[in-house]
């Protein structure tokens, strides 16, 4: 995704002048909005790191670990470019030398990186949500067929799918070319909406609540509340990271907006969105694998009519089937 291309120049060139619906002051507006986020971005990058460093020197590697780690990666990467685009608009707003010499190159490096942790992001959280799924459905396929290499596989090859997604969409559909809405770059933005908003959301959702009634009907009820409130909120996470970004430049591409200010408010939105997608999901898993580890420390009463024991591990529910569901 283009983030400059409100026009052809800077997306605040119109911010001291009394059009657009911008107001006076709204550049004072627009930086204490980037100034929250800068601090938003430290806490998030902070909170990746403690699970990055947690999942790959404190606990035993597991199938869904590889994931979380790559899954932090991205998001530790997406925080830093965050920073930097924001640091940029902060310059463009209040800064003495704005339009400072490489500007143009620099946005689009950004811009490259920023979208290909975006997109790497959300494939390895639908690939996620979607072996969480299959683990329960297929427990004795699962434990018994799926190959040993088969996490590293999938995030190589999803980082390769959201790099070159971001790669097409940065230096096919150019600024002026996404200006003038010509043909390719029309029809990269549709492959990019509905690979995220139409394919990759529907994904994560169902196999979400897929995995939630299966499992249900295994555990006991406190169990089921706690896990309830968990696919909640990763669904809840996964939306925020998708959504807000796509139809933007959506909205953005097909000029649906009116207004300049109502372009820039929804752009930070969705760096907001972003941010605290980035933020929230470190947090979710860390503290839900405390919580998890110490409920399977417990002892466990003998159940004669459950035929099945669950182990729920780290950031995923890895299942041990002791017969067939």
């Amino acid at each position: 995704m283009n983030l400059t291309t409100t026009n052809n120049t800077d997306q605040y060139d119109t911010l001291e002048e009394d059009n657009g619906g911008f107001s006076q002051y709204a550049y004072i507006h627009f930086t204490v909005a980037a100034a929250v986020a800068l601090g938003l971005c430290l806490i998030g990058l902070v909170g990746n790191i403690i699970v990055f460093w947690y999942l790959c020197f404190k606990i035993q590697k597991s199938k869904y670990t590889i994931y979380i780690i790559n899954l932090a990666v991205a998001d530790s990467i997406l925080i830093l470019f965050s920073a930097m685009l924001l640091m940029i608009n902060i310059n463009t707003l209040v800064g003495t030398n704005t339009y400072f010499q490489g500007k143009e190159s620099l946005y689009l490096f950004v811009e490259i990186f920023y979208d290909s942790m975006q997109y790497s992001g959300m494939f390895i959280l639908t690939a996620i949500s979607m072996e969480r799924c299959i683990s329960v459905l297929f427990p004795l396929w699962y434990q018994c067929h799926r190959p040993q290499n088969l996490s590293t596989i999938v995030c190589a090859f999803l980082w390769g799918i959201g790099c070159l997604e971001s790669l097409i969409e940065n230096l096919v559909c150019t600024p002026e070319a996404f200006m003038s809405q010509t043909s390719v770059c029309t029809a990269i933005q549709i492959m990019t909406f509905v690979l995220s908003i139409g394919i990759c959301l529907p994904i994560m959702v169902i196999s979400s609540f897929t995995l939630l009634i299966k499992i249900q009907r295994k555990l006991s009820k406190q169990a089921s509340t706690e896990l309830y409130v968990f696919v909640i909120a990763t669904v809840i996470v996964f939306i925020l990271s998708v959504i807000p970004f796509n139809f933007l430049w959506f909205l953005m591409y097909f000029q649906l907006l009116p207004t300049d200010v109502q372009t820039v408010s929804l752009f930070f939105a969705s760096i907001y969105c972003t941010l605290l997608n980035c933020t929230i999901s470190p947090y979710i898993y860390f503290f839900s694998e405390g919580k998890w580890n110490l409920k399977s420390n417990k002892p466990k009463k003998e159940n004669n009519t459950d035929t099945t024991s669950y182990n729920i591990h780290v950031t995923g529910w890895k299942t041990d089937a002791k017969n067939t569901l």
